[in-house]
């Protein structure tokens, strides 16, 4: 196992993190075979790190009638541990405290680096027992901090907040995924502030990740930028999101960049469904996937879950507009291997 120093080299050089989904048969069981191709696939993307358990891998596999958690968390373990080249091991964490440190037990016995800490459930806390809920976790496994925008299950979290959140000493990086200008900057300044030069920012607005990755944040005289992302978005196309990551990474804003911003965002509201609230961002993603043969259908925990109306339409779209943006042939030439 790697050490918390290697943990947050790795993670301050700048990392392109997928969300891992979930793979169902028709009976919506778990698929292991098409779950160990997506991971394969991610690997051969050359992505830095794998998030699983998180929003994208439907928080609804915790539910003990459905029995998955354990199960996912050790199948992308196994692939990753198969790895030739590194990756950074993260798993989401949620719940109340008893939950949130029962999870993080877990994720050290399976060999995870560091947990995706997610404060949904506890939306009627006040700061201070946030905070001790983030330290009782952070005594077990290393934290990645997460601002979740409110309309897919978070809360508004003040600047104060992560001013606090930064002094807690096993935090080794925060993802920022607010959908919203204000509160990005809200946790930008607070770890600057903090003189935490060890806390690396991840961009998980999934509405600016180009525009993320150019932007320099400048307050009392010291600057910090954006280093990679843990995106939902990068679980499709991942060949050429990570190709996007390198190109942006620590870059100057150009038109041509900027213009890319542009078309990554047109696609993510496609794929996460916008228009509709983000009703349909999971069945969305997975369309794409089944597009590409990695999946064999839409299916969700819940069948609630679908493509909302309109959606197919609006990926139909993206994909006639940005066939540079895709990596469909990539997929195409490996997918049997990955399937094997």
């Amino acid at each position: 196992m790697d050490s918390i120093d290697d943990l947050r080299q790795r993670l301050s050089v700048g990392l392109a993190i997928p969300a891992h989904p979930l793979a169902l048969t028709s009976t919506r069981r778990l698929d292991e075979r098409r779950q160990r191709a997506l991971t394969r696939y991610y690997i051969a993307s050359g992505v830095g790190g794998i998030a699983v358990g998180v929003h994208t891998t439907q928080f609804a596999i915790r539910d003990p009638k459905i029995g998955l958690f354990r199960p996912v968390l050790e199948l992308a373990a196994e692939e990753m541990a198969r790895s030739k080249s590194p990756l950074t091991r993260i798993a989401g964490i949620c719940g109340a405290t008893p939950q949130a440190t029962s999870e993080a037990q877990l994720l050290k016995e399976l060999g995870y680096q560091a947990a995706l800490l997610s404060l949904g459930a506890l939306k009627d806390a006040d700061e201070d027992a946030l905070i001790s809920h983030c330290d009782a976790i952070a005594e077990i496994i290393p934290i990645i901090g997460f601002y979740l925008q409110v309309s897919v299950g978070g809360r508004h979290l003040s600047h104060a907040f992560w001013r606090r959140f930064a002094e807690i000493e096993n935090v080794v990086a925060i993802k920022i995924a607010p959908f919203n200008r204000y509160q990005t900057q809200d946790v930008a300044r607070a770890v600057i502030e903090s003189g935490r030069e060890d806390i690396a920012l991840y961009t998980g607005n999934d509405d600016n990740i180009v525009a993320d990755f150019l932007t320099p944040y400048r307050f009392s005289g010291q600057e910090k930028r954006i280093v990679g992302g843990l995106l939902g978005h990068w679980s499709v196309w991942t060949q050429r999101a990570v190709e996007q990551h390198q190109r942006c990474l620590r870059a100057d804003a150009t038109p041509e960049l900027l213009r890319l911003g542009v078309e990554v965002t047109d696609c993510n509201a496609a794929f996460f469904d916008a228009a509709n609230g983000f009703q349909g961002c999971i069945a969305g993603l997975h369309e794409v996937l089944r597009r590409q043969g990695l999946l064999e259908g839409l299916w969700c925990l819940d069948e609630s879950e679908a493509l909302s109306p309109g959606q197919l339409a609006e990926i139909d779209r993206v994909y006639k507009a940005y066939p540079h943006l895709k990596d469909d042939d990539f997929v195409a030439q490996n997918r049997d291997a990955w399937l094997r």
